[in-house]
């Protein structure tokens, strides 16, 4: 017969609570400033509602009240080199982590607040208000709140999207020698994202110093926890994955910072990650002054009992109980930082010309300027001042002969060998003597500790790097083994990384570079053979490099690692194998970005093109004899394409090719010719031709496949069409 034995996890799962006794003990200057937080925190949220209900709040505001005793409660525990990102619902989180930086001794609401604290506090307010003087300019808004120098990372509007970027930075912490810990605040909702899910699961293998901090509002919306989810008790998940966690009540703001007390003692001995679940309750609906109730979700009595549990009527009851605080000193300090909100409304608010009594607009100087609409999406690479460049028919160094394959394998070597803070993620990049392909050949038993293999967890990875590259202590290199993975990772790779830097005002440095192939052609089928290229130099925010020779890979990723941007380094499985000019021992020049090379000159037509598509072309251009110039693009993001070599050529030939292999439909053709009929319509005799393949992705049929995308035949015959113009 079979025989049962019941299992039990091996992390601790531990509930908290407080007694009288746990708030006699507790030290009199951190009650203090726990109610200073508390109160400047809750008057600033009622202050934004007020403000959003007049209309002075573009776009939601997604309102903490009620929720302040988890994010103070825990903040109060962590030191200032500690760093914290968050939710949505973040004003609480990010101002509490604010304050404690510039407040380290403390807060005391019976006195004026100091001028740091207002100015802090106006920032905070302006952004919200999408105005200038904002912390990013009023581009973040209330959903996206950073002040990297206290430690807050930013807030995020997509659910789950900030918690890998937390593990990019409690890995920084870990790998620069400190014992600072990442916090990444969340709600109950993001409980139940991948991306979430797959970062328990990558900081729990990785024994990374960061904290999931789970502030359970029970509803996501609308939805309540025991809808979605089997296991209400959402810290559950954490045992699963091999967490220490913990379960708190956020409605009481020392019980939460006893227990993150506990879980940074966990952390900060290098045993792995925690998790911190706190019960708290939101007393508005999703977004706005409304309570829940009023949208038939919730009861009236339930709101009632939760408000009845208020952090901030908690804490006062002690602090006049332990005789810390008078009644009138607990009503006075309400006032005071009730005054000290509203005076910041009238610095940016004047009356409304021509309103009704009591109406007020904002300062028209406190908006933007219209023209800072697009500044920073990318840098302005400043940082390639005093870079050198080469070209392969001018470099004055030895070539030989080289496998491309070989040649990133050794200039990553170089760049790992000259530059520390270089780091290569990837899922086998640490195996198979180079990963999948041997582009990582030789790096893991040079560089140890800095050649990560990955789970299978392509949003938790790639969040990861970014939260690496925004540290800003280290440089990753990220390996997809296929382009098609991109799109399982599209929030992090799209929504974070590629956003972030503008997002953020404009300044934000993203020192990212993100490796995969183009497999078209290897018979991997529909969901391992697409051409990214035509979407993902249409994302703002991103660099694209397309090497085509192994001497082109080596310069062009030299100024990848050297830009400041997030770049996208496509390689070609057709080019692995081949072979071509490669320095013998120099690996530092670099490749200008925006920086196209012309193949072959020619007066007839142009054709522009890119990666493995540029044999094919020259090669068809070749067997038909016609007397072409072939523009091998290299750069293919909007930022980056070179417009005067190309306008050169179109202004010599008049006729233009736009040459690609992959679909028609993500045809990365589609937006360049439309861009160069605009710039340069009165030099061209004919509409700009496009080859690309089909509609279908490749099948993994040899003969459907072929069918699927263009090639040497497909160019020679549009040629051959071409020549008779």
């Amino acid at each position: 017969m079979t025989s049962e034995r019941r299992l039990a996890q091996a992390a601790p799962w531990t509930e908290v609570t407080t007694t009288t006794a746990d708030w006699d003990a507790a030290d009199p200057a951190l009650l203090t400033t726990m109610y200073g937080q508390l109160l400047l925190i809750r008057s600033f949220e009622e202050y934004v509602l007020e403000l959003a209900g007049a209309g002075l709040v573009h776009g939601p505001a997604h309102s903490s009240v009620g929720q302040e005793g988890g994010a103070v409660g825990s903040v109060l525990a962590l030191a200032d080199r500690d760093t914290v990102n968050g939710s949505h619902r973040g004003h609480h989180q990010f101002l509490a982590k604010a304050l404690h930086h510039i407040e380290p001794k403390g807060l005391d609401p019976r006195a004026d607040a100091s001028a740091d604290v207002r100015a802090l506090l106006l920032r905070t307010l302006a952004e919200i208000c999408g105005l200038d003087r904002g912390f990013s300019h009023g581009r973040g808004g209330s959903m996206h709140l950073r002040w990297r120098e206290a430690g807050a990372l930013g807030t995020n509007a997509i659910v789950g999207g900030g918690v890998p970027l937390a593990a990019g930075s409690a890995w920084a912490h870990r790998q620069a020698g400190t014992d600072a810990v990442a916090v990444t605040y969340f709600g109950d909702g993001a409980v139940n994202i991948g991306s979430t899910l797959e970062t328990f699961n990558l900081a729990a293998a990785w024994r990374l110093p960061l904290c999931f901090f789970v502030e359970n509002n029970q509803y996501a919306v609308s939805t309540s926890v025991e809808e979605a989810t089997g296991e209400p008790r959402l810290s559950a998940r954490g045992p699963g994955f091999g967490i220490a966690s913990w379960k708190t009540d956020g409605m009481d703001p020392l019980a939460v910072h006893l227990t993150t007390r506990a879980a940074l003692a966990h952390l900060r001995a290098g045993l792995g990650p925690a998790l911190v679940e706190a019960d708290v309750y939101r007393y508005f609906h999703q977004n706005g002054a409304l309570p829940g109730s009023a949208f038939g979700y919730r009861s009236k009595e339930e709101e009632r009992a939760w408000r009845a549990r208020d952090p901030l009527a908690l804490v006062a009851r002690h602090l006049q109980r332990r005789g810390l605080f008078t009644a009138a000193e607990l009503t006075e300090s309400g006032e005071r930082a009730a005054r000290l909100v509203a005076g910041l409304g009238d610095e940016l608010l004047e009356p409304a010309p021509g309103g009704r009594p009591g109406q007020r607009r904002v300062r028209p100087a406190e908006w933007p300027d219209p023209s800072f609409v697009d500044v920073g999406v990318r840098g302005d690479l400043a940082e390639f001042d005093g870079a050198r460049y080469a070209e392969a028919d001018t470099f004055d160094g030895q070539l030989t002969e080289r496998r491309f394959v070989d040649a990133i394998a050794a200039v990553m070597a170089r760049r790992m060998e000259t530059d520390p803070s270089v780091v290569v993620l990837g899922e086998d990049v640490h195996r198979l003597k180079g990963g999948t392909n041997g582009a990582t050949r030789g790096l893991k038993e040079a560089f140890p500790d800095r050649v990560i293999g990955t789970p299978i967890c392509e949003n938790a990875f790639t969040g990861t790097a970014g939260g690496i590259a925004l540290d800003g202590r280290f440089t990753p290199v990220v390996e997809f083994m296929y382009a098609d993975f991109m799109w399982v990772a599209a929030d992090q790779l799209f929504n974070q990384i590629g956003k972030v830097r503008h997002m953020f005002g404009g300044t934000t440095a993203v020192p990212l570079v993100l490796r995969s192939k183009v497999a078209t052609g290897t018979g991997y089928g529909a969901q391992h053979s697409m051409d990214p290229a035509g979407i993902l130099a249409t994302a703002p925010g991103l660099r694209v490099a397309a090497p085509s020779t192994p001497f082109d890979y080596v310069g062009l990723m030299n100024s990848a690692l050297r830009c400041q941007d997030p770049v996208v380094v496509l390689e070609h499985v057709d080019l692995y194998l081949s072979r071509g000019p490669a320095p013998v021992d120099d690996w530092d020049y670099c490749v200008p970005v925006g920086r196209a090379a012309v193949r072959r000159a020619g007066a007839r037509l142009t054709v522009l093109t890119y990666l493995a598509m540029t044999g094919c072309v020259l090669r068809a251009v070749d067997q038909v004899g016609v007397d072409a110039e072939v523009v091998d693009l290299r750069w293919l993001d909007r930022a980056s394409v070179d417009w005067d070599t190309i306008g050169r050529s179109v202004r010599k030939t008049g006729v233009v090719l736009v040459a690609e292999q992959g679909a028609a439909g993500t045809s990365y053709g589609g937006w360049l010719a439309d861009e160069l009929q605009r710039r340069f319509f009165d030099w061209l005799d004919h509409p700009v031709q496009r080859l690309t393949g089909g509609e279908a992705s490749p099948a993994i049929s040899k003969a459907l496949e072929r069918a699927a995308i263009a090639g040497e035949a497909e160019v020679a015959a549009k040629l051959t069409e071409m020549a008779g113009y």
